[in-house]
């Protein structure tokens, strides 16, 4: 039997590197699974990869209450409910010291990387709390904990979701919702490649060795590394936890 066997998960950034991993983890351990996101060619082609009749998509901007309504509405009427919702979604920004960074584009990654999730939960939870519980899971960073030059509102926008993430937890206990947050050191995907080229344009490789050095394991986390944790978080086995931030980092902040 698959740890996630009869429940069924709504993972948002499902066409990324972490949201495909999850997405494929999840359905390997039995769920139905609802990758959202904003690019629906990537969405099919994470579908494809997947390979199975228990996965599918839905296109929608995170940042529009009503699209998140309607994911969690798509997912019940596919699947019959929603036992666990990922909010993965998120965006890097630039690459700017705080002087030179675009007031627009903050606005940008504050509504993707923190109201994305805040309206995920207002959707989520009724649909939780209708099948007697359930997971939620909030991609956030170790960037969530400490501070970084030249990312501030990425690193405000991650310190952001815990606090989110930590009032949710108190008042969705009563309805045996739980909520956490992961939070990833660099993964290999497309966006640590981003965030590379703007720390060291034209030297993207030199930037990623430094910040390898900086991992007591020594590596980027894979993304099945991630997938893994949140798969534990969604899983019965963590039916007691709730409220708590889960580093993923190979030691960085140890």
């Amino acid at each position: 039997m698959g740890r996630l066997d009869g429940k069924v998960a709504v993972i948002t950034g499902g066409a990324g590197g972490i949201g495909r991993a999850a997405g494929e983890r999840f359905v390997a351990e039995g769920a139905d699974v609802l990758l959202v996101d904003l690019d629906e060619a990537a969405l099919a082609e994470a579908c494809a990869e997947i390979g199975s009749n228990k996965v599918s998509y839905f296109v929608g901007d995170v940042t529009r209450a009503e699209d998140n309504q309607a994911m969690i509405d798509t997912a019940t009427e596919r699947y019959g409910g929603v036992d666990a919702f990922l909010a993965n979604a998120g965006i890097e920004g630039d690459v700017a010291s705080i002087l030179d960074y675009d007031e627009t584009r903050f606005d940008q990654v504050m509504a993707v990387n923190v109201k994305g999730p805040f309206l995920g939960l207002k959707a989520a939870i009724p649909a939780l709390t209708e099948r007697g519980g359930g997971s939620v899971i909030i991609t956030s960073s170790v960037a969530g904990i400490r501070g970084a030059p030249g990312v501030a509102p990425y690193v405000t926008s991650k310190h952001a979701v815990i606090g989110l993430m930590k009032s949710a937890a108190k008042e969705a206990a009563a309805a045996n919702i739980r909520v956490n947050t992961v939070n990833p050191s660099p993964v290999e995907t497309r966006m640590m490649r981003s965030l590379e080229e703007g720390m060291a344009p034209g030297a993207a490789d030199q930037a990623k060795a430094m910040m390898e050095a900086n991992i007591p394991m020594g590596r980027y986390a894979e993304p099945e590394d991630i997938a893994n944790i949140m798969l534990f978080l969604a899983s019965d086995d963590a039916s007691f936890i709730t409220g708590s931030v889960y580093l993923a980092d190979g030691g960085s902040v140890a």
